[in-house]
């Protein structure tokens, strides 16, 4: 293919197969994940959190894509039937459920992110692809893989990084970094490093992977069988086929926002509490970095077809209103305020009752007079009339809500003995 060929992305992403890794238990969401996989957790107000690496895969003409799923993985998987279910087989489309179902023994369910791709060897072979991009399922991001794909191809490389700049203090121990030189040449991969390696000319400022990664399809291959028959391993892309092949190989990095004009790139990792709260509080911003408008590329979804928003009673004292919200449809306020805050589909909010910078998750219900601050409500929690929640946070230790280092409330049905044991 001649690197001059104005379609080259374009064949470049056909010849493409995507591998997402949606298997994570996500604990750091403490109860958000009691009865869902990270991945299925709903976000942005009609999404789910696997919907941004789905949406980058078609806005990309990535159209082969593999779901690899094991942690509590029904709501994911029903997600996936009902949103992601219209590919065209004639075209070679697809979105296929890979679920960990012990196809190479008795007893190995998924053991570390390679062997999620190891145990799958075979069915990437069935789709014969040229290049194979490995993708984490549980971070909010737009991004063209296109540059990317066409970056490793003329580089040569056996292995392309995906990685986005940050400051030294907010990777330290939290992320895998990347020592480069000046090409962008990987001289060193540093998984949760407690001092990680600086950018070349940028003191404070490290490049953290984001978990995404494009491979030519047999140096996948060799590589993970190297990492299957070592029984040290851990079988992890970034504690173990990352380091060794960047001290064997040619490894490059690809920086999000490289490919962008502006080199603005927005990434969020949202495995903590206090990471979710904030990341969907930012939507409700004037001008919110994410930019979930842009027709140009559009996140896509499945969603239940509900009626419009309705805000009822105007009256003093009792007025239904919305001030810098987001409000999804289905939602009714009836005679409450709602400010700053994030309704997600077929929310009802009765009489009297004050949210404040708070996230309520899909079919929640609060009663009257009741007060909600820097919360988040997860699906299907009847909240009773008169209740406070984010108001004293020692009052809401005491009932076993989770309160965050951050002071964000998490409530769930089973806090209130609503044992409706179904995932929403």
């Amino acid at each position: 293919m001649s690197r001059d060929d104005p379609r080259r992305i374009e064949r470049l992403t056909k010849e493409t197969l995507a591998l997402i890794l949606a298997g994570g238990q996500g604990s750091r969401l403490h109860d958000l994940t009691i009865w869902r996989a990270k991945p299925a957790v709903p976000f942005g107000g009609k999404f789910r959190i696997i919907d941004f690496a789905l949406s980058n895969c078609i806005n990309s003409n990535i159209r082969r894509i593999g779901v690899a799923t094991q942690y509590k993985s029904h709501s994911l998987v029903r997600h996936l039937v009902r949103g992601w279910g219209g590919f065209k087989a004639e075209f070679n489309e697809f979105v296929e459920v890979l679920p960990a179902s012990m196809r190479m023994d008795d007893n190995s369910w998924y053991k570390g992110t390679a062997d999620a791709v190891y145990q799958n060897l075979d069915i990437i072979r069935t789709h014969k692809p040229e290049f194979v991009l490995i993708l984490g399922g549980d971070h909010i991001y737009k991004m063209d893989y296109g540059p990317l794909i066409a970056q490793h191809d003329m580089t040569g490389a056996a292995v392309t990084v995906c990685c986005i700049e940050c400051d030294a203090a907010e990777a330290a121990g939290a992320f895998g970094v990347l020592k480069i030189d000046e090409k962008g040449k990987v001289l060193e991969f540093q998984e949760k490093p407690a001092v990680p390696a600086e950018i070349p000319g940028k003191p404070g400022r490290v490049l953290a992977s984001m978990g995404n990664y494009v491979f030519n399809r047999e140096t996948l291959f060799t590589e993970l069988i190297i990492d299957a028959d070592d029984k040290s391993s851990e079988h992890d892309f970034g504690k173990n086929i990352l380091p060794r092949m960047v001290a064997e190989q040619e490894v490059y990095a690809f920086r999000l926002g490289d490919d962008q004009p502006s080199g603005h790139a927005y990434w969020r990792d949202v495995g903590t509490v206090d990471a979710y709260w904030g990341a969907n509080m930012e939507l409700v911003d004037f001008t919110p970095e994410l930019d979930l408008w842009d027709r140009t590329w559009p996140i896509y979804t499945h969603q239940m077809q509900l009626a419009s928003a309705k805000f009822v009673h105007d009256e003093d004292g009792r007025r239904g209103m919305a001030l810098n919200c987001l409000i999804s449809g289905g939602c009714i306020v009836s005679g409450a305020e709602v400010s700053q805050s994030l309704l997600f589909s077929n929310v009802h909010v009765r009489s009297y009752s004050e949210i404040f910078k708070s996230v309520l998750l899909p079919n929640v219900k609060v009663g009257r007079n009741v007060k909600i601050r820097k919360a988040i409500i997860d699906s299907g929690t009847i909240v009773e009339d008169g209740t406070e929640i984010g108001i004293n946070p020692k009052d809401d230790k005491a009932r076993g809500f989770h309160v965050s280092p951050g002071g964000i409330t998490l409530v769930t049905p089973n806090h209130f003995q609503q044992k409706i044991h179904r995932v929403r």
